[in-house]
């Protein structure tokens, strides 16, 4: 009677390990299952969102996939990034990952994640540069011709961003280690206000991305110098690299990607890069991605991983390089 018992539960024991056991890769298989939250740590219309937007959106196209974009944006993205880590590891809730939070991790002060290892890396979505724009009643016709302007007018000119931690605030911090010019900062909450101000010359440069200035910059309302990427942008064909115009430590690129919560089963993180492989190969998104000035990425999860790490010792060499301090 004895051992009939103890059969009966180390059969059950074994079953119960075996169901354990397989629950991940039975879950992998049937993923997704249902809707997969996108979280933007940025506002509506900025590029992470629209590139968020262009591959969700060819993903439910594609068929098998349900994907809502969510946008979280807030204290350099970090608002973002906690509401993904508050969620199971289970690839639901997917994060869109970008320069400003690779910037974070030395930025923010207390934070309480690291984005390069809390964040399980899935694939690299674009790659993009960014234009270096001057109002045309600064007197340069290139960078050399603008750094020269900086230095006899130390402290004086301004420069302007979407705010402290973008891209275009680093990058220009960037130019400025680079290049020992002097100017000052000035951040945007409303990126239009600060689009609009550089037109009317109360700033009077910025790195910024392509597709919201380059009709100004063909109208002649904006004169574009150099686009930072290591090569031309097809929107600018006629416009430099920084590298062309004689300054190769200023190549810099933005760039968006998925990553999720550590912890997320590897089969489902394969899935995800294998689905978001195969859509930015389409002629559809590839099109869409040209007309903001960028171009599709793709790739493996490790790849992607290597592009955070270098990111978040790149920006914390600027950051910290610059004296930059997140005032609370």
């Amino acid at each position: 009677m004895k051992s009939n018992r103890m059969r009966r539960s180390i059969v059950l024991l074994a079953a119960a390990l075996c169901a354990f056991c397989l629950t991940p890769r039975a879950q992998a298989q049937s993923y997704p299952s249902r809707a997969i939250r996108i979280i933007v740590p940025a506002s509506v219309s900025t590029p992470p969102d629209i590139v968020s937007r262009i591959v969700a959106n060819a993903l439910n196209e594609s068929g098998g996939w349900s994907v809502v974009v969510e946008n979280r944006p807030g204290a350099v993205q970090t608002l973002g990034a906690g509401e993904v880590l508050k969620q199971p590891a289970d690839g639901y809730t997917i994060l869109a990952v970008g320069v400003p939070l690779s910037a974070a991790q030395t930025l923010v002060p207390n934070i309480s994640f690291h984005v390069d290892s809390d964040f399980a890396p899935i694939v690299q979505l674009t790659a993009s540069g960014n234009v270096l724009v001057v109002n045309p009643s600064v007197p340069a016709n290139s960078v050399a011709e603008l750094v020269k302007y900086l230095k006899d007018n130390p402290g004086k000119v301004t420069y302007s961003s979407g705010g402290f931690g973008t891209p275009a605030h680093l990058i220009g911090e960037l130019f400025k280690l680079q290049t020992g010019v002097r100017a000052t900062h000035v951040p945007y909450n409303d990126f239009p206000r600060a689009i609009t101000d550089l037109l009317q010359g109360v700033n009077a440069y910025q790195f910024i991305t392509v597709l919201p200035v380059v009709g100004f910059i063909k109208a002649g309302q904006l004169r574009a110098l150099a686009v930072t990427s290591p090569k031309r942008v097809p929107a600018l064909p006629e416009v430099p690299t920084i590298a062309e115009a004689g300054y190769p430590g200023l190549t810099s690129g933005d760039w968006v990607g998925f990553s999720a919560k550590a912890g997320t089963p590897p089969d489902v993180i394969a899935r995800v890069n294998d689905a978001v492989n195969k859509v930015l190969k389409t002629e559809k998104v590839r099109d869409a991605l040209e007309k903001i000035g960028s171009e599709p990425a793709g790739g493996t999860p490790a790849e992607f991983g290597d592009l955070v790490k270098a990111q978040v010792a790149l920006w914390a060499k600027v950051v910290n390089d610059a004296g930059l301090k997140l005032q609370q």
